[in-house]
């Protein structure tokens, strides 16, 4: 139900990494009552969308995005309920010393490396229903047709790019989870520990609202990180959005990242509400209605 629901955010956020601007800006003001000049938000953006492709098209790339989601959990889970029978023979074993005097950093080490590898793993599997995905939605910009059903798109991939096609962009993705897992439980355990005040009555709801504010904060800083995963997925593919003047063609994730660096985009798409214009970017745009 919220990958439903979240179908259209994700769409705008897509269509605006790949730099796709149909609409002008438009006058508005910052968050200090400033005027400036901005670009569209979510609502505007996904109302442009609705008006070429009805409400329906705002749920393309919704079929493979399901997949995905559905085979990630279970191989997720699978991975962990594997750990948790090793765990149980572990215990039960008769060689088997209790280690009651085990940190809970070490704890913390042995479920995040757990985690790390469920995540990787899911990852890994899902990738190829995720590329489909991006593919199917930037297809919008050239009004292509090449990524509609789910089956016709696994063969074109592996018709015009061969396996490695399907996993476009998987490095730079498999990296922003893995850093942003460890920096989120990192965090958390240093503020859990030395932070709160263990004899506090609401305790654990103060702990789980650290796991929640580190995690924010690790999926910030891990932004670039995702931003060129969903780049590297699209670039060069064929489609009009993975291609000039939208996206230059990359040799590799790390020339990608340098390009956005050098350009200043590495947090585009990051804000769907207060977008300001990027730098050097031209539009028709009535700048005296500004003074």
């Amino acid at each position: 139900g919220l990958t439903i629901l979240s179908q259209p955010l994700m769409y705008v956020k897509v269509l605006i990494q790949v730099g796709y601007e149909p609409l002008a800006p438009t006058i508005g003001r910052n968050i200090f009552g400033r005027q400036v000049c901005q670009l569209p938000g979510l609502f505007c953006y996904a109302q442009h969308i609705a008006s070429i492709d009805g409400r329906r098209g705002l749920f393309t790339g919704l079929t493979p995005r399901l997949c995905s989601g559905v085979l990630g959990t279970v191989v997720h889970g699978k991975v962990l309920q594997h750990y948790q029978e090793f765990d149980k023979v572990e215990e039960l074993g008769p060689a088997n010393v209790q280690k009651e005097g085990s940190s809970s950093f070490d704890r913390v080490i042995k479920e995040t490396t757990r985690e790390m590898i469920a995540r990787s793993a899911a990852t890994l599997i899902t990738h190829p229903f995720h590329v489909i995905t991006l593919r199917s939605m930037v297809q919008f910009i050239g009004r292509e047709s090449k990524y509609c059903g789910l089956c016709d798109s696994i063969v074109t991939i592996y018709r015009e790019e061969g396996i490695l096609g399907f996993f476009a962009g998987l490095i730079p993705r498999l990296l922003g989870d893995i850093i942003s897992l460890w920096l989120c439980n990192s965090l958390a355990y240093l503020v859990n520990t030395y932070a709160l005040d263990s004899g506090v009555s609401t305790m654990n709801e103060m702990k789980s609202y650290s796991q929640a504010v580190t995690g924010f904060f690790a999926s910030m800083l891990t932004y670039p990180f995702v931003l060129v995963s969903n780049l590297m997925a699209v670039n060069n593919c064929g489609l009009a959005g993975g291609c000039p003047p939208y996206s230059p063609i990359y040799s590799s994730w790390i020339d990608c990242w340098c390009t956005l660096q050098k350009e200043g985009n590495m947090s585009r798409g990051n804000s769907l509400f207060f977008r300001k214009v990027p730098f050097g970017k031209t539009y028709c745009c009535d700048l005296r209605m500004l003074i």
